[in-house]
């Protein structure tokens, strides 16, 4: 696929940095928001193209990508944006939520007010991406929401590590955010864990963030429906 459509992130590099872990990056983002859909033929000459690179570099970004699960390599054949494995997904779900809910455990102990605002901001964030129907911005504050916390409980290595396991659960989440109400239901989960943690009240600030968590995975059979051409099947 040539990246020429409009999309929502600037394909320039910065020169003074390697290219090969900016090509990863733009096409991560790329795949997580599903502008490059599940299924998804890439050329590596049009992706140097694109990107005005050799494809020296653009290899070195597929093989990172392949090794996160984003995309699938057939020697000789051809290069794709990886189906949702639903199994791979699972197993993302496991390892976050058991992260997490320490991280949370952590975090009702300490009632920081400092931190609290700062997430009480990320959820302001999503509140007007979810108004405005944006869902691109929406999930980057989700994903600052969480990682604020991480960072928070110094764990902040543990969520870089999740990254490279999360892309086919974020994938499910991206198809299922649109749905009607799922867009206020996380707001309204993230104010809950806020409302838990500044309580200091640690078995609700985890009941709160398991229940959110659970959401999109407890709809798979529907999404699944809707969008059978993204997912492994079985």
């Amino acid at each position: 696929m040539k990246l020429t459509e409009p999309l929502s992130i600037d394909l320039r590099l910065d020169r003074s940095r390697h290219a090969a872990p900016q090509v990863v990056e733009k096409l991560r983002e790329l795949i997580l928001s599903l502008e490059l859909a599940p299924g998804t033929v890439l050329s590596r000459p049009e992706l140097a193209e694109s990107f005005g690179l050799s494809q020296t570099p653009i290899r070195d970004a597929l093989s990172q990508l392949r090794d996160e699960g984003l995309v699938d390599i057939y020697p000789q054949h051809t290069t794709a944006v990886s189906l949702i494995d639903l199994a791979a997904a699972r197993q993302a779900h496991f390892l976050r939520q058991s992260v997490e809910l320490e991280v949370v455990h952590v975090l009702a102990g300490k009632a920081d007010p400092l931190l609290l605002a700062r997430l009480r901001g990320h959820i302001e964030v999503q509140r007007q991406a979810q108004r405005q129907a944006r869902y691109t911005d929406f999930f980057a504050a989700d994903q600052a929401f969480h990682r604020e916390m991480h960072q928070a409980a110094g764990v902040d290595g543990l969520w870089t590590l999740q990254q490279r396991f999360n892309g086919h659960v974020y994938r499910l989440r991206r198809l299922h955010l649109p749905e009607a109400g799922k867009a206020q239901r996380i707001v309204r989960d993230h104010e809950r864990v806020v409302q838990a943690l500044a309580a200091g009240d640690a078995a609700a600030a985890q009941a709160a963030l398991r229940e959110h968590l659970s959401g999109t995975l407890s709809h798979v059979e529907e999404i699944r429906r809707r969008y059978p051409q993204y997912l492994v099947q079985g």
